[in-house]
């Protein structure tokens, strides 16, 4: 068999897993997989099936990550890791986060079958939490083996009042031990995760594949602004304090500030009209902010402009205005080294190198606090649709992004 048909006979076998992965859902007919759900824990079994039978030793640790090691000739050499996540957001896609744990092994296999070993042991992180569906608190199987699990989130509650401390406990695992799911740096050569890009870039560019130079840091607000309800046919438009339009105004500016920066996007993703009547002036206005960048300072420099703006909007307006601040991430650079390595793969199978950022969030952010990361993207078909069920990636891609990662370990 060539190489060409091990890479045709990994893509065949990687997208029939995520079907049957996908079969693992707290809902029917949709893809729903939360953190420490029954659903969860039988995905978790699959995946340690198929990494044992990849010829990878396997086990599990107190946040309930998933850990497949293939063995080196060397047991003391520092391990080269991947992987990505295997919960969901709800009713999401079966590519994200799973692609990136089943290829791997994919590929592992495939070695294992050839009688391959590496001076160093590979290991696959099938992570347990990224997604913070469940306990709104995300990147939980990441940040415990980073070392940066905050512990406060465990008294956080999930929809049924169950705490997370509950939850690990109900699943099996013991909440004191997630100290030591913690990797040291020195035991860790490089972390490179593949994913799908979930978005248009690379279908727009007609690429299969894509070397990730930087995970955008994102700021992130709920806005609450109070004007003053009235009657829709009495008061004049000169004297009304309308808050609705104060919102839209606010978000029409954050649209036209965002537009024409490279890398820089502002999305309004709630927008709500408390006690909204068609023949009533809004009197109150809720909204979120989401501002993310490649680079931090052009974020930062955005998120003052939107804060001015929204200043002199609701003056203007005598509307009142709360801000919260939910979430401020600094962005993650990915290692050059390790994009020259992902670029030259991506040379040896035939293809112009493409780099792009990533505007989501990912398990590499936080894998920096300990490793060089490095990210592969795979192209998304369907318009760039992801975290959805039209979420769709072909046989073919996954076969030239199993060429491409089996390149980048085999001349590490």
């Amino acid at each position: 068999m060539s190489q060409l048909d091990d890479y045709q006979g990994c893509a065949q076998e990687i997208m029939a897993r995520a079907e049957e992965l996908a079969h693992y859902s707290e809902m029917a007919g949709g893809l729903t997989r939360t953190y420490l759900s029954k659903q969860h824990a039988a995905a978790a079994a699959q995946i340690t099936a198929w990494m044992s039978a990849a010829g990878m030793s396997v086990r599990r640790d107190a946040a309930g990550n998933v850990i497949g090691r293939y063995a080196g000739t060397d047991p003391s050499a520092p391990a080269l890791v991947t992987g990505s996540h295997f919960d969901s957001v709800c009713n999401g896609g079966k590519y994200d986060g799973n692609l990136g744990v089943l290829l791997p092994i994919s590929c592992i296999a495939q070695w294992h079958r050839r009688g391959r070993r590496f001076s160093f042991p590979i290991d696959i992180i099938a992570f347990a939490e990224e997604e913070g569906v469940r306990f709104k608190a995300t990147l939980l199987g990441s940040r415990a083996v980073a070392g940066t699990f905050n512990y406060a989130v465990l008294d956080n509650l999930d929809q049924s009042g169950v705490s997370m401390r509950q939850a690990i406990v109900n699943a099996g695992f013991d909440p004191q031990q997630l100290p030591a799911a913690a990797w040291s740096a020195a035991a860790i050569k490089a972390f490179v995760e593949v994913h799908i890009e979930q978005g248009p870039l690379l279908l727009e560019q007609n690429m299969p594949v894509g070397v990730v130079t930087a995970i955008s840091g994102a700021t992130r607000f709920m806005v609450e602004l109070t004007g003053l309800a009235g009657h829709a046919g009495t008061v004049p438009m000169q004297l009304r304090r309308d808050a609705a339009m104060a919102a839209a105004e606010i978000g029409l500016y954050i649209e036209r500030r965002c537009s024409g920066v490279a890398g820089l996007v502002g999305t309004v993703g709630i927008l709500e009209v408390p006690n909204g009547a068609a023949n009533v002036v809004p009197g109150a206005a809720r909204f979120s902010i989401d501002m993310r960048a490649e680079r931090d300072e052009v974020r930062l420099a955005a998120v003052e402009d939107v804060l001015a703006e929204i200043g002199n909007i609701t003056r203007r307006r005598h509307v009142e205005a709360i801000l919260s601040k939910t979430h401020e991430a600094n962005s993650v650079p990915c290692d050059a080294r390790l994009q020259e390595r992902l670029a030259t793969a991506i040379e040896r199978a035939g293809l112009p190198p493409v780099h792009l950022p990533s505007g989501a969030g990912h398990d590499a952010m936080a894998m920096a606090a300990i490793a060089d990361v490095a990210m592969l993207f795979v192209r998304c078909g369907n318009g760039g649709i992801s975290h959805h069920p039209d979420e769709i990636m072909s046989v073919a891609d996954a076969a030239l992004a199993t060429e491409v990662f089996m390149y980048f370990i085999e001349s590490f």
